[in-house]
């Protein structure tokens, strides 16, 4: 017997009410999908993320009075256990990559079908990274030269796109965590990748391709 999805609890953050209310309608069309509250504001954000302790957020990028991908960094540094997820109008790949850095989950862009909305937050819920298939070929470029990894490291390749920690990795491929730790700094050297953030891009867009 099918088990039913667990309500995800979610606060909305634009300073657009109109916005708030189409996103509302569209979320609450499934079930299993429940608004707790709506922000018009970062500061205000942060104050409604802490009474109403939702699953997840999903954070506009620029609003009055403050960044969206500021808020993030606080909310995810106040309340780690909070998912954010960035709907955005902004497709540059240096608003995804802030995004990344301050914490977010995942990246959709705010002309997305309804059902994207609705995977991206199932996706990041369940643990992985999403980008919305428009972004992911906006943010599409020469991919980096990946022959020289070994066979190893493409497997922690696979399981990083998958937004997995490296204790989730260690287990799931019977290793120590330093031995993951060490497999991820060959992969960002060995490919010219400095941050995190862009090493995570570049699983998404690899696992994207295969």
């Amino acid at each position: 017997m099918n088990e039913e999805p667990k309500v995800v609890r979610i606060l909305l953050v634009d300073d657009h009410p109109l916005v708030r209310d189409g996103l509302r309608a569209r979320l609450e069309a499934s079930p299993h999908l429940h608004v707790v509250a709506e922000a018009g504001s970062s500061e205000e954000a942060i104050e409604q993320a802490g009474e109403c302790q939702p699953d997840l957020v999903l954070m506009d990028v620029n609003m009055r009075g403050g960044s969206g991908i500021e808020a993030t960094a606080r909310l995810t540094a106040l309340h780690p256990g909070v998912n954010v997820l960035i709907l955005s109008m902004h497709d540059k790949p240096e608003y995804v990559s802030q995004a990344m850095q301050a914490g977010a989950r995942g990246y959709v862009l705010k002309d997305a079908p309804g059902k994207d909305i609705v995977l991206a937050i199932e996706t990041v819920m369940g643990g992985g990274i999403y980008y919305s298939a428009a972004l992911a070929r906006q943010l599409a470029s020469p991919a980096a030269p990946s022959d020289q990894l070994t066979a190893r490291e493409h497997e922690v390749l696979k399981h990083i796109a998958a937004g997995q920690s490296n204790k989730q990795i260690a287990r799931d491929l019977d290793l120590s965590v330093r031995t993951v730790e060490t497999h991820r700094l060959n992969i960002k050297r060995k490919l010219g990748i400095e941050g995190q953030a862009e090493l995570i891009r570049f699983a998404v867009q690899r696992a994207g391709a295969d």
